[in-house]
């Protein structure tokens, strides 16, 4: 077992936390902690410009993970609720009616600042169906780290060479 466990976190690693790193930072922020992991994924890409697809692949794969875990938080919180009033849902604010409209679909907007989070939550609170938005989040946030990635590369030129 050992003989795999090295090459896989050599794989992992830049020059020994990389990506596993960026993985682990893109998770925790994707949860209702308020943390960004955009420096983290830019600063490895400064560092080593060939990770450029491999840190937004682990980004994402972290950020949707995160999301999912939220989405799991939400659909927990849901169900205490109810366990302890014994009452369905009353009237929803504007927003969870939104949320209600566009079902999974709104997941896609997971990659917001603020709000994001709190939307995955939402979604599992309301019980929508799990995998497709997992789908619509891993969407958004690749779209976000592909984006603010290439823009942070293309305002910061110069590759960092030691």
């Amino acid at each position: 077992m050992d003989h795999w466990i090295a090459p896989l976190l050599a794989a992992l690693a830049l020059p020994q936390y990389g990506l596993s790193t960026v993985f682990v930072i893109s998770l925790v922020s994707a949860t209702l902690l308020p943390m960004g992991s955009e420096p983290a994924v830019f600063g490895l890409v400064k560092l080593n410009a060939d990770l450029f697809w491999p840190a937004i692949l682990v980004a994402t794969a972290g950020n949707t993970i995160g999301g999912m875990i939220t989405y799991g938080m939400g659909y927990g919180a849901e169900r205490a609720y109810e366990t302890m009033t014994h009452n369905p849902r009353v009237a929803h604010p504007r927003a969870l009616r939104w949320l209600e409209r566009f079902g999974p679909k709104a997941c896609v907007m997971a990659w917001l600042p603020l709000v994001g989070d709190p939307l995955c939550a939402v979604a599992g609170w309301l019980r929508l169906a799990f995998w497709p938005c997992v789908l619509y989040m891993a969407i958004g946030k690749f779209a976000r780290y592909l984006v603010m990635t290439a823009a942070l590369l293309w305002v910061f030129p110069g590759v960092y060479t030691p």
